[in-house]
C-alpha cells in the first residue's frame, strides 16, 4: 500500500498517489482559520503560516507531532544499515510512506524500490510473484517471468502485509532472507540476490508465532528494527496540517478555490477518532471538497457526528482496547517512568519487562525526550 501522507502519502495511496507528496505553500494557514478566528486560542497559533508542516528532510511526510518525530528520529537511525525493518500499525497509517523515507536514506538510494503487498495476491501465485518462474512451470506460465527479489536485486523489497504469507511459503522465504539465494519455480538452478527487505503489517505478528500461524524463525528475522507508526487518533495535532494538504491537493485537482475552513469544522475534526486514519481523512476531504462550490470548504460534518453518537450509544470496547487505555492511563499518572515502586508496572501489578512487551504489543508510542 502506498503510505498515507503521514498524513502519509497513502498506502495504494487510499487511491493510487505518488510516493512523494511536494507540499503547498501558496496558501496561508491561518486563512483555513477564517482570518481573526483562527488566532482565539493558543491551539491555533501553533500552526502559524510560517511553520513547516513537515520535518526537514521529510518534506513528503505531513505533520510534525511527538510522536511522528519519534518515527523519523527511528528512520534515520536505521536507514543507513541494510538491516530488516518491520514497519507495524493499523490499516491506513502510512507504513509504505516510512517504509520508502528508509529507502531513500539509505545506500541503494539509487537502485529500485520494489513494492508487494502479499494479501493482495492470491495464495497459489504469491510464490510466482516473490521467486519468479519459468516456462510451463505451471498452467498459464506461457513465458519466464522474473519475480520481486530479482527485480529488486540491488535494492529494497517492500513487502507490504507479511502477515498475510501462507505457513507453507514462509519456509522459503526465511531462505531467501537467511542464505540470499532461491529458484525460481520450475527451475533448478540457484540465483544468488542482494535484497534489503522492509516488511508491514496491521496484525500481531508475535501473537499469530504463538498461534503457529506464523513461523517464529521468520518472525524474528523480520524483527530486527520494529517501527510502530502512531494511529492518527494518538496525533491529533497533526490534523490541522493534513487537512490543509489534502484541501489544497483536492482544489488544485478540481479545479475550486478553497481559501477558508471554519474553526468549529477544524475542530470536530481534530475531534473524531479517524478508525480508518489518514486514509479515511484524505477520503472524508476529497468528499468536503466536492460538496463546497465556493471558497470555504463545506465539510459533512453530521456524518462525524452521527457516527460518533452511534459509537457511544454502543459503547462496547474490545478487550485490547480497553487494556490500552487503562496501561496508557498508568503510563500518564507515573509521568511515564515504567520501573520502581511508583512506576507504572507497579500500578498494574506486573514486571517491568511484561509492560515493556505490552507497550509493544499494544502499539503505544514510547513518550520521545525532544
Amino acid at each position: 500500500m502506498s503510505a498515507v501522507e503521514f498524513g502519509l502519502a497513502s498506502q495504494t495511496s487510499f487511491v493510487e498517489m505518488p510516493s512523494f507528496v511536494e507540499m503547498p505553500s501558496h496558501m496561508p494557514f491561518e486563512e483555513h482559520y477564517n482570518g481573526a478566528e483562527a488566532l482565539e486560542s493558543s491551539e491555533d497559533q501553533d500552526y502559524s503560516a510560517d511553520e513547516p508542516s513537515s520535518e526537514a528532510g521529510f518534506e513528503q511526510i505531513v505533520g510534525r507531532s511527538a510522536a511522528l518525530r519519534r518515527v523519523l528520529r527511528e528512520v534515520e537511525v536505521v536507514a543507513p544499515t541494510d538491516s530488516s525493518v518491520l514497519i507495524q500499525g493499523e490499516t491506513g497509517t502510512g507504513k509504505e510512506l516510512i517504509a520508502q523515507a528508509v529507502h531513500n536514506r539509505s545506500g541503494r538510494r539509487d537502485r529500485p524500490f520494489i513494492k508487494l503487498n502479499c494479501a493482495a495476491i492470491p495464495s497459489g501465485l504469491l510464490e510466482s510473484e516473490l521467486f519468479g518462474h519459468e516456462k510451463g512451470a505451471f498452467t498459464g506460465a506461457i513465458t519466464r517471468k522474473p519475480g520481486r527479489f530479482e527485480l529488486a536485486d540491488k535494492g529494497t523489497l517492500f513487502l507490504d502485509e507479511v502477515g498475510d504469507i501462507p505457513l507453507e511459503l514462509q519456509p522459503k522465504l526465511l531462505r531467501v532472507l537467511q542464505e540470499r539465494e532461491f529458484e525460481r519455480l520450475g527451475s533448478t538452478r540457484t540465483q544468488q540476490v542482494d535484497v534489503r527487505v522492509i516488511a508491514a503489517t496491521h496484525r500481531d505478528l508475535k501473537e499469530m508465532v504463538e498461534e503457529g500461524t506464523f513461523r517464529s524463525d521468520l518472525y524474528y528475522r523480520l524483527h530486527v528494527f520494529p517501527l510502530t507508526i502512531p494511529p492518527l487518533r494518538d496525533r491529533r495535532e497533526d490534523i490541522p496540517f493534513i487537512v490543509r494538504h489534502f484541501v489544497d491537493k483536492y482544489s488544485q485537482r478540481m479545479n475550486r478555490q478553497i481559501e477558508t475552513i471554519s474553526p468549529r469544522a477544524m475542530a470536530v475534526l481534530k475531534e473524531y477518532a479517524w478508525p480508518g486514519n489518514v486514509r479515511e481523512l484524505q477520503n472524508f476531504i476529497e468528499r468536503a471538497v466536492i460538496l463546497s462550490p465556493g471558497t470555504s470548504l463545506r465539510a459533512p460534518l453530521d456524518e462525524l457526528r452521527q457516527e460518533t453518537v452511534q459509537s457511544s450509544q454502543i459503547h462496547l470496547s474490545t478487550l485490547e482496547q480497553m487494556e490500552r487505555e487503562h496501561v496508557l492511563r498508568a503510563l500518564k499518572e507515573s509521568n511515564w517512568v515504567t520501573g520502581g515502586a511508583k512506576g507504572a508496572a507497579a500500578k498494574l501489578g506486573m514486571k517491568r519487562t511484561t509492560l515493556a512487551y505490552r507497550i509493544r504489543k499494544l502499539g503505544i508510542p514510547v513518550r520521545p525526550q525532544l
